[in-house]
């Protein structure tokens, strides 16, 4: 049995399936969490996945923030658990006070949908370890509000700490910084506007480009151990959680 990654569900998400997919295609086993459950069944790691939790109702991620299941990744993630936020993940995270700053309108108020081009600039995170720093990859994004927004002092503080970990090489949306995705200060914890798991499959989409942040996550728990010395090494044959399939 592969490494046991969890996949969030909340009412209105689209993209659990294509995370599930991208898991799988990484060599990991997907585990479903349902949002209203606090058990997150023994997975590894966990991806927030992008959509709509909850309508978007008051701004995109704020009801998602007040789950369950969201409770209990934050507790974890503050003990060192991986965890990745894509696109309305990402918003969630935000809300959640995980990461820093926050998600917005786009400039010009229109939606975006393309294949993005984007800067690595930290590869000493959970997610990004099997890239290399300064790579050029091509990634969809698709948001309506992913304008990343934080005061300058933050900003700042987050470029001396190395943690923003994503840029758009051409913004589409006028985050600050041209910044598409950061990490905490742990690097256990990532979040990023654009869409790695419909970058896997060179016959569909923009390419495999982000296949590498799910194998990444493998990499950093199975062959290196944790980046943080405090988090238990996995084995591969370690069984997974049963009970519900993605």
């Amino acid at each position: 049995m592969g490494v046991p990654v969890g996949v969030v569900t909340f009412p209105g998400s689209l993209d659990d399936r294509d995370a599930a997919r991208a898991i799988r295609r990484a060599g990991a086993d997907p585990v479903p969490l349902w949002h209203g459950d606090a058990d997150l069944r023994g997975v590894a790691a966990v991806v927030l996945p992008g959509g709509f939790s909850y309508g978007d109702h008051l701004r995109a991620g704020a009801i998602a923030r007040f789950s369950p299941v969201v409770g209990a990744i934050v507790e974890a993630a503050q003990d060192g658990l991986p965890v990745l936020g894509i696109c309305n993940g990402f918003q969630v995270l935000c809300e959640a006070q995980l990461l820093p700053g926050a998600l917005t309108r786009n400039v010009g108020l229109h939606f975006v949908c393309r294949d993005q081009r984007l800067r690595v600039e930290s590869v000493a995170t959970s997610w990004t370890g099997d890239y290399r720093e300064g790579q050029e990859i091509i990634i969809p994004v698709k948001h309506g509000e992913g304008r990343y927004v934080i005061d300058p002092d933050q900003l700042e503080q987050l470029e001396d700490e190395g943690e923003i970990v994503l840029r758009y090489v051409g913004n589409p949306n006028g985050s600050v910084g041209d910044v598409a995705g950061i990490c905490n200060p742990r690097r256990n914890v990532v979040g990023l506007m654009p869409h790695p798991e419909h970058a896997v499959d060179a016959l569909t989409g923009a390419g495999t480009d982000g296949l590498a942040m799910f194998t990444s996550v493998l990499d950093t728990l199975v062959h290196r151990g944790s980046l943080d010395p405090g988090l238990p090494r996995l084995l591969l044959d370690d069984p997974a959680p049963t009970g519900g399939t993605l």
